[in-house]
């Protein structure tokens, strides 16, 4: 019986956790003075390889014109650079200025200190459990994002 009280317990605080992503992403948006379609385009940009307009404008889930206006309102206000990609001169590459990434760190600085006082204080067995437990919830979250858009089952 106590097994699916904690097995409930930790689906609750999980459910709870993942609805406080988008309040997070909300505060970063108003900490940086940002839009929050804005803080994605820079986390989309700041998280992987070279990404040009059409790339982002696929990760956002937006319209190409709409992604060329981000770019631009993000550019003008220093945040974002276009620049030749490394391997294809037909294409320009968007990249998230040093001045830019300093003010996401600054912002983050509290959330991210405080979280890592948490973790810094579990005991290495219960630390390796939890690194395990995300690890397999990520790979869950992610096929689901990237599953087919349809409901199942019967309506």
């Amino acid at each position: 019986m106590e097994d699916s009280s904690v097995a409930l317990r930790v689906n609750l605080a999980l459910r709870e956790l993942l609805a406080l992503a988008h309040d997070v992403q909300q505060a970063l948006a108003r900490r940086l003075a940002l839009g929050p379609t804005d803080v994605q385009a820079l986390q989309h940009l700041a998280g992987g390889g070279p990404m040009g307009t059409v790339d982002l404008a696929h990760a956002l889930k937006i319209r190409s014109a709409s992604a060329t206006v981000l770019v631009d309102r993000l550019e003008s206000a220093g945040h974002v650079r276009r620049g030749p990609h490394p391997s294809d001169r037909r294409r320009i590459t968007l990249t998230v200025t040093e001045p830019a990434r300093a003010e996401i760190r600054a912002a983050l600085a509290p959330l991210v200190d405080a979280i890592t006082r948490l973790t810094e204080g579990l005991e290495p067995d219960h630390a390796e459990s939890v690194a395990r437990f995300l690890g397999a919830t990520t790979e869950i979250l992610r096929t689901y994002a990237a599953g087919p858009a349809e409901p199942s089952g019967p309506r």
